[in-house]
């Protein structure tokens, strides 16, 4: 059975900007909530990208609402694809990320494995994922659900959240909050420059972060 929602509205291009400002390792100094399981990982790890949630759910060797999706796509969506707990069939391959790329997808993020490396090197197709896998999904036409809410790496995502992607991993937050973290972050990665420049002058981290004073008041007790 398939189900077919219509695609979501996606967020502004000022939010996607803002967002790619972003470190999602420096949201972390601020959440512990949203971020998808870190084994999903980056195939090109030097990429940073937002977009818009597209969410997809296509369990066991069936991959039909896949390539249904790739008529459906549009420049800025992040493709979020729930397995159902699938890590043996990589639904996404050298054909998926040449049509991707090509409608101007700005990643897919797999709870699962994906194949052909090396074409989503060659094409340079930002992809995060489980790793490889040999063994294929299928046209089965059995069964999916397109824009419905899914499970990625243990994190719930909707269609139409905002994603932030990069080398550290992957957080899903709602747009409504989204404005506001990113703005935070980037404050805190303009201090980080700052907090650099006193270290290169001579100044020590614990003097600077009250490591010192925690770990003396400590010892004199």
């Amino acid at each position: 059975m398939f189900t077919v929602n219509p695609m979501p509205a996606q967020i502004p291009a000022e939010l996607v900007a803002l967002l790619e400002r972003c470190e999602t390792a420096t949201i972390g100094h601020v959440l512990h909530s949203g971020f998808v399981d870190r084994a999903i990982r980056a195939v090109l790890p030097t990429k940073r990208v937002a977009g818009t949630a597209v969410t997809l759910r296509i369990p066991h060797a069936d991959s039909t609402l896949l390539h249904y999706l790739t008529a459906h796509v549009r420049p800025g969506d992040v493709v979020m694809i729930d397995r159902s707990g699938d890590d043996k069939h990589a639904c996404w391959g050298g054909v998926i990320t040449h049509l991707m790329k090509a409608a101007g997808v700005k990643a897919g993020v797999i709870d699962g494995p994906a194949t052909d490396f090396s074409e989503i090197v060659k094409v340079d197709m930002p992809v995060w994922c489980r790793g490889p896998s040999p063994i294929t999904t299928k046209i089965l036409g059995v069964e999916g659900q397109l824009n419905v809410p899914v499970c990625v790496g243990g994190q719930t995502v909707n269609p139409g959240d905002a994603v932030l992607c990069d080398e550290s991993g992957v957080i899903v937050m709602d747009p409504k909050d989204a404005k506001a973290l990113a703005e935070r972050a980037i404050a805190m990665q303009e201090n980080e420059l700052v907090l650099l420049e006193r270290l290169r002058k001579g100044e020590k981290l614990p003097d600077i972060s009250g490591a010192r004073a925690h770990v003396e008041s400590k010892l004199k007790r």
